[in-house]
């Protein structure tokens, strides 16, 4: 009879159904003990949203709003070349100018109130140079670089251009009056403009199918290095767990009891790994709603990404669970590992700003697969496939830990 479909599921019931309730008893116990204190909703969501949100810039772009970086102009020269250049820097995508006195904009720059401080000489008109000054370490401050220095360049071509022609007119008739020198440099300067502006690309420029987003983004840059961060600590604190009902006695007697170690070990780690997704979702959700961050755009690379991680953090967890001693050592342990990972990780800061040796070291560690998979949703746009090798890395480390870590509890009961 057992062997029939009928005569399975009931001994197939009344041997799970119990394990269940034990798993389910021992997530709802951790669970409780862990927001015994109110203090940890303080760490669980409140600090990680206030990070997240400072570092992040606040509030992301409002549809309509100009999201253009900061730049302070001075213009000594008020000429006619000038506010073509202005104007041309006024269409630019990347900045968005304003026109102050030296003093205040200089006070204003100092204040870091702009990403930039660009000074425009009284001699401009016939020197052609610019001041530009940048806040130093500021990606913001090279990418406004980057902009003045194109728009200067077409600026420069057709000032250039102007000129040969006032020279040349010059020399055929003088003019009557610098009334009628300035109106005929500012015509030329506009045709010029016109001229070149009509004038072909000579590279020819192709782009994938699915542009990818590369651009640097300090809201996403903060909203993933802080989810990491404020989750991965917590999941390394399971080897608090461990040394507490360790040196408790709960954990032996536990085990006297008709609980396997399989049990146990599932019941503890599935509880941490279930709070970090909440988690984890809540502080995305915050990312969707107050920064306008497009975690969820792939919905399903987001989901991988989150349960990837937590599983390696909750595996690195168990295994340092297995190895410390007491619950003092493990919480000390936890935080001090917990925040050198998510530094060299890149999630305080890009990782663009490290050493190349320092790219290929960080590699042996998961939030830099996890910061890494995080980012390729949020600013590149990928989907499950573009985050699967991130995935499956931090997969492997979970892997690894709970082998080392299974192997101790074992060895150790």
């Amino acid at each position: 009879m057992l062997g029939t479909g009928k005569g399975l599921a009931p001994l197939y019931t009344h041997r799970e159904r119990p394990r269940m309730r034990k798993i389910m008893a021992i997530i709802w116990k951790d669970t409780l003990v862990r927001f015994a204190n109110s203090s940890e909703w303080l760490f669980f969501i409140i600090l990680p949203v206030m990070f997240t949100f400072i570092i992040g810039g606040g509030f992301g772009s409002v549809p309509g709003s100009d999201n253009r970086l900061h730049l302070l102009v001075v213009d000594d020269a008020h000429s006619p070349l000038t506010t073509a250049l202005l104007a041309a820097l006024e269409k630019s995508p990347t900045v968005r100018t304003e026109v102050r006195p030296r003093t205040e904009a200089e006070k204003a720059f100092k204040n870091n109130q702009a990403a930039a401080l660009l000074s425009i000489p009284a001699d401009f008109d016939t020197r052609l140079e610019l001041a530009l000054q940048m806040q130093p370490n500021s990606l913001n401050g090279q990418a406004v670089g980057r902009a003045v220095s194109a728009v200067a360049g077409e600026v420069g071509l057709a000032t250039t251009v102007a000129q040969s022609s006032l020279a040349e007119a010059e020399r055929r008739r003088p003019f009557a009056s610098d009334a009628a020198r300035q109106e005929y440099v500012a015509a030329s300067f506009a045709q010029a403009r016109t001229v070149l502006a009509g004038v072909p690309a000579q590279l020819a420029v192709t782009h994938p199918p699915t542009p990818l987003r590369t651009r640097h983004n300090p809201a996403a840059q903060a909203a993933a290095g802080q989810l990491i961060t404020w989750v991965i600590i917590p999941l390394l604190s399971i080897s608090a767990l461990f040394a507490d009902e360790r040196a408790g006695g709960t954990l032996r007697r536990l085990l006297t009891m008709p609980t396997s170690r399989a049990t146990f070990l599932l019941g503890t780690v599935s509880g941490q790994v279930a709070m970090a997704l909440v988690q984890m979702t809540l502080l995305a959700l915050f990312g969707i709603f107050a920064m306008r961050l497009d975690w969820g755009q792939a919905p399903g690379a987001l989901a991988l990404m989150l349960w990837a991680t937590a599983l390696a953090g909750a595996a690195l967890g168990t295994m340092l669970g297995a190895l410390v001693t007491t619950a003092g050592q493990a919480s000390g342990l936890s935080i001090t590992l917990g925040m050198l990972m998510a530094l060299l990780g890149g999630c305080w800061f890009p990782l663009e700003l490290f050493p190349e040796t320092v790219h290929t070291a960080v590699r042996i560690l998961p939030t830099t697969w996890a910061m890494q998979g995080l980012l390729d949703i949020l600013v590149r746009g990928q989907g499950v496939p573009g985050v699967w090798p991130e995935a499956r890395a931090l997969l492997g480390f979970a892997a690894v830990f709970f082998a080392v870590g299974v192997w101790r509890f074992r060895s150790e009961f």
